[in-house]
């Protein structure tokens, strides 16, 4: 399974949800903290993520960095 995980620049997210409905793995919430704006910010809060860049593409004020994690390459069996 692919692994992935998001940074979210807390300070500018206004909690607007779009992220946690564009998920499909449901990794996302908005953390029951506020940032100095006043808003719930959103957070990762499952380890399911894939990096599937979802939430990134959707965001309205461009606060989510998306990682994947690279692939293991398996080694190919001497001839």
């Amino acid at each position: 399974m692919i692994k992935g995980y998001i940074i979210a620049q807390t300070e500018l997210c206004k909690g607007c949800e779009l992220c946690i409905d564009a998920c499909p793995q449901e990794s996302l919430r908005l953390s029951p903290n506020l940032n100095k704006k006043g808003y719930r910010y959103v957070e990762l809060y499952k380890d399911n993520c894939t990096g599937c860049t979802n939430c990134g593409i959707i965001c309205p004020d461009s606060v989510i960095t998306v990682y994947r994690e690279n692939k293991k390459k398996k080694k190919q069996a001497e001839a």
